[in-house]
């Protein structure tokens, strides 16, 4: 007994050691609380304060201005009603959020320029992520409709989604309908530029990396990017976007920089943004699904985007992990 009690507080050094190592990987910019409150605690706080701020109050002030009939309301006020939504309810409460609850802005907002070259890796990746999860969406789809001829609960799920999707793809539609250039590049910054800065702000932000002070990056950007798709609203697109959002943060934790991010997200914004230009309303629908004929070669390009999409990821951890060690050996030089 004596002999078990001796080890005992070893063990639990070791334990309390481990834990504190641990820490330190996650806080590497030595952010701190300014009270005493949980990092957890505050990105939920961000989540759930976020989303009440944008869809709520920011939804009731629409209808204060534009009225309750908002399908026939002008789209110009819309927009600008859409812009300041995104300042002043995502932005804004982000950096404030930032400011209340840590001693170090820049650090929890991860202010830095990142070099040429991880722009150029995570912008090939979202090169590939991009018809990668069009390909899932087409194969979703098809076994959704499978379903739903043979299963009525999933039918009546599916005339739900429709709905909802339909609803989406038209308020999406007012948004993106332009008939002049100056138009196309107020939306491009209504839709791609707006959106991108104000969300990752938030998201990849103030919510990962208070997530990421206490728990694994990984499980940080998960839990981040599945909030992220619900955010959206997007029945058949829950699923991309959360494989989006985790890119995203992967992209924001690696760099440890916003700009990344930011970046990554404007180029996909941009993307459905020109799609729509080019194809129009066909482009916005989440429920289009594939025949027979299609499957088989839809599936081929899914495994081989998904691939080529895994070898990227690869290239990426050992470009930071090259990063790194190149890093501790010019500390070690220096001694």
């Amino acid at each position: 007994m004596d002999g078990q009690q001796e080890i005992e507080p070893d063990n639990q050094d070791s334990n309390d050691k481990h834990s504190s190592e641990v820490q330190q990987v996650n806080n590497s910019d030595n952010i701190e609380m300014n009270f005493d409150f949980s990092p957890i605690a505050a990105g939920f706080i961000g989540l759930f304060g976020g989303f009440f701020l944008y869809q709520f109050v920011g939804g009731f002030l629409t209808l204060l201005v534009l009225g309750f009939d908002i399908e026939n309301a002008p789209v110009a006020p819309m927009r600008l009603m859409t812009i300041a939504g995104q300042i002043l309810f995502i932005l804004l409460p982000a950096l404030l959020f930032a400011k209340f609850f840590y001693n170090n802005v820049s650090a929890v907002m991860r202010i830095k320029i990142p070099k040429l070259k991880e722009f150029g890796l995570f912008t090939i990746g979202i090169i590939i992520l991009t018809p990668l999860l069009q390909t899932y969406l087409y194969i979703q789809n098809y076994f959704i409709e499978v379903l739903a001829k043979n299963n009525q609960s999933v039918q009546t799920l599916k005339t739900f989604f429709d709905s909802l999707d339909q609803l989406v793809e038209k308020s999406y539609g007012e948004l993106l309908n332009a008939g002049s250039f100056p138009e196309m590049l107020f939306v491009v910054f209504a839709a791609a530029i707006v959106p991108a800065v104000c969300e990752e702000s938030m998201f990849r932000g103030f919510i990962q990396k208070s997530f990421e002070l206490k728990i694994k990056p990984f499980y940080a950007a998960l839990i981040t990017a599945i909030f992220f798709g619900l955010y959206h609203f997007n029945p058949y697109g829950l699923f991309p976007l959360i494989g989006l959002g985790l890119f995203f943060g992967f992209a924001a934790y690696k760099s440890n920089s916003i700009l990344i991010p930011v970046f990554l997200h404007f180029i996909n914004n941009l993307t459905a943004v020109v799609l729509y230009f080019i194809f129009g309303e066909e482009e916005l629908s989440n429920s289009a699904s594939l025949n027979n004929e299609d499957l088989f070669s839809q599936s081929i390009l899914f495994i081989v985007l998904m691939l080529f999409f895994i070898a990227l990821i690869i290239s990426i951890i050992k470009y930071y992990n090259k990063q790194l060690q190149g890093g501790e050996y010019a500390s070690m030089s220096k001694l």
